[in-house]
């Protein structure tokens, strides 16, 4: 198979989809492999690497696109990428399609079919290949906010594990997922007073005991939602519900409510956010105010440690993407797990969040596949 790894071109996205490991297995295999000119730059894999492990160097991200029958990338295609769409073209990426009916017609109409790293499951039900990014982002989350704490960034001015003799911040997570879970760990070692808010009382007993007592755990309901965020210095959100839209769990009121100078860092915005007054941001222009109060959200975060966030992706794409090169729809027929992976294939919307959260017919991908 022909296999092409473009460059991100995502505001400030630095990584890269494969490898020159992957590159290396994937050529002795038998496969052609095809990478854009720098791909590989930001996330300090060169040229000269991918070259040395196998692949052809492309120049123009156009001939890539149109010579390669299987895409690997990292992030969601951009507008400036949709004219590269074709029928018979396999896309592997994170796709975050819910929020994205534009994208999401495009990928249709072109016939694509767009398997999305974010809805495949493994055998215990778990996402797999959005495990490490969210490790990453909910360690980050914490980084992210202490920094916006600090006065010159709008902040109220604390640190974020306070000294003896003057306490430290407050620190509230909704969702006590892998985002959440890896937020407290950061949280807690930084000395913060950190509150978990999650609406499974089995998983606040899990975390309660993970954490041996050392952070609060609250069942979610308004009120209780309510009077955490409104206490909290820093608010990280991360809800997920796979494939759908985030559900708007702190609302503007409840915003305007916090602090002034309180931060939010809303990871779940790669699925529209779980705070009503998130927005998507960019690394370029990263944050902003409502009612005095700062909002981090960028959809990327995990580009700032590219290669961190590069090593640990892979890892875990990279069986995937070797059994989507002998041959896509062997794969997905194989795995039950993978197939839930496909968003659209062949004109089709196969992923009903998606399709709930846009309004439209879908069909299981398996009915299609048979």
């Amino acid at each position: 198979m022909v296999i092409g790894v473009p460059k991100e071109v995502k505001d400030h996205e630095t990584r890269v989809a494969l490898t020159p490991a992957g590159v290396k297995e994937l050529k002795a295999g038998g496969h052609v492999l095809l990478v854009e000119q720098h791909a590989g730059e930001l996330s300090a894999f060169s040229d000269d690497e991918y070259q040395d492990a196998g692949a052809e160097i492309v120049g123009a991200a156009s001939d890539l696109w149109a010579n390669a029958e299987l895409v690997v990338k990292v992030k969601e295609p951009t507008e400036r990428e949709y004219c590269f769409f074709r029928p018979g073209l396999t896309l592997f990426t994170y796709l975050h399609l819910a929020p994205l009916p534009e994208l999401t017609e495009r990928l249709l109409t072109r016939k694509v079919t767009g398997i999305a790293y974010e809805t495949i499951r493994d055998l215990t039900g778990s996402l797999p290949l959005l495990t490490p990014m969210s490790e990453v982002a909910g360690r980050m989350s914490v980084q992210v906010g202490a920094a916006y704490l600090e006065k010159g960034k709008g902040g109220r001015g604390l640190l974020l594990g306070g000294i003896p003799g003057v306490p430290p911040a407050q620190v509230c997570i909704l969702g006590g997922g892998i985002v959440g879970t890896n937020a407290a760990k950061i949280a807690l070692g930084m000395g913060a007073r950190v509150t978990i808010v999650d609406r499974n009382l089995h998983r606040l007993r899990e975390l309660d005991d993970i954490f041996a007592g050392r952070v609060f755990t609250l069942a979610s309901n308004l009120h209780n939602v309510m009077e955490a965020v409104r206490e909290a210095d820093l608010v990280i959100g991360g809800v997920l519900i796979p494939g759908a839209s985030a559900p708007k769990i702190v609302t503007a009121e409840m915003v305007s409510r916090m602090k002034k100078g309180a931060v939010i860092v809303d990871v779940a915005i790669d699925q529209g956010g779980c705070i009503e007054t998130a927005r998507p941001t960019t690394h370029s222009e990263p944050s902003y105010e409502v009612d005095g109060v700062v909002h981090y959200c960028v959809t990327n975060m995990p580009a700032a440690v590219p290669n961190t966030s590069t090593l640990g992706l892979t890892n875990a794409t990279f069986p995937y993407v070797q059994h989507l090169a002998g041959g896509v729809r062997a794969a997905l027929l194989a795995d039950g797990g993978f197939a839930e992976g496909v968003n659209t294939y062949d004109g089709t919307l196969t992923c009903e969040p998606v399709a709930v959260s846009q309004a439209k017919h879908w069909k299981p991908v398996r009915e299609l596949l048979q």
